[in-house]
């Protein structure tokens, strides 16, 4: 209880914050607010457009970028495990150690090249033939909210891949061999016995992967650059303090209200989050 307490201090104090005034936050500590000086005109600064900049719509793009960019590599992962896990195919092995190896690559360094790709696509020039083969074409994707969920997407898959994999490699076997015996195929097997089984797994990865995009700041800032009507909420709290820092005191209500988001997230799926996350871990 010691290490609630010492964790959930800071959030406490952003959220008492968030009542005050910039005079009194720059003054007095937050243990010392009078209950007459709480105010929610910081919320409604925060949340009117024509003073703050919109972070009303900036959160409304942050679930256009974080819902899709969650399901994406839940829906690909999860088929995907399964193939690694019960589908006998030439070079199994090999195309998971691959992929798995794929975690050890840093997100950053693979942010401008992708920006690249995005803008101009991927063409690579062969000098035997002396001819330009286009990789990835040219779909003008820089600045648009569709370039977050593929990046978010690409770096999620090989640890979504890697967690589903131990969990359903794990389900019994008598499960499948039981339902090919009946004629069922890969996909019916899929869909009504390994989906339903998974769900702890499932919601595990929802947690890590929802977390992940909406809080995300770097890769949105990248792929979306100085589009203002597209950025998601991480990005524009940022901007709240206006020029030299002037109007601080929003920050604490902008920096709250996205808060508050993952916290129902993790709360309305926290009975998953740790049979989910030690899947496959022992076996036995």
């Amino acid at each position: 209880w010691i290490i609630v307490v010492l964790w959930s201090l800071p959030t406490f104090s952003l959220f008492v914050n968030s009542f005050r005034n910039q005079e009194a936050q720059r003054t007095t500590g937050f243990w010392q607010t009078q209950l007459d000086e709480l105010t929610i005109a910081n919320y409604r600064e925060v949340l009117e457009p024509t003073i703050a900049g919109g972070l009303w719509d900036a959160i409304l793009n942050s679930f256009a970028i974080a819902i899709p960019a969650t399901i994406i590599p839940i829906a690909i992962a999860a088929f995907a495990a399964y193939a690694f896990a019960w589908i006998d195919f030439r070079g199994r092995e090999l195309l998971f150690i691959i992929t798995v190896a794929l975690l050890a690559v840093p997100s950053q360094v693979a942010l401008i090249p992708l920006l690249q790709m995005y803008a101009g696509g991927a063409h690579l020039t062969l000098p035997i033939i002396e001819k330009t083969v286009t990789v990835f074409p040219d779909l003008d994707l820089a600045g648009t909210i569709p370039a977050v969920w593929l990046t978010h997407t690409g770096f999620a898959l090989p640890f979504a891949i890697f967690l589903l994999h131990n969990y359903i490699s794990g389900l019994p076997g008598d499960l499948f061999e039981s339902a090919r015996i009946d004629g069922a195929d890969h996909f019916t097997i899929f869909r009504k016995i390994v989906v339903p089984l998974s769900v702890p797994v499932l919601a595990a990865f929802t947690i890590f992967q929802f977390l992940w995009t909406w809080n995300d700041y770097l890769i949105a800032l990248t792929m979306i650059g100085g589009q203002r009507d597209q950025l998601p909420a991480t990005v524009v709290v940022a901007s709240l303090a206006g020029e030299f820092g002037l109007r601080e005191e929003l920050l604490t209500a902008g920096a709250w209200i996205i808060t508050v988001v993952p916290l129902i997230v993790f709360f309305a799926l926290q009975r998953f989050f740790v049979r989910g996350i030690t899947a496959g871990s022992v076996k036995g």
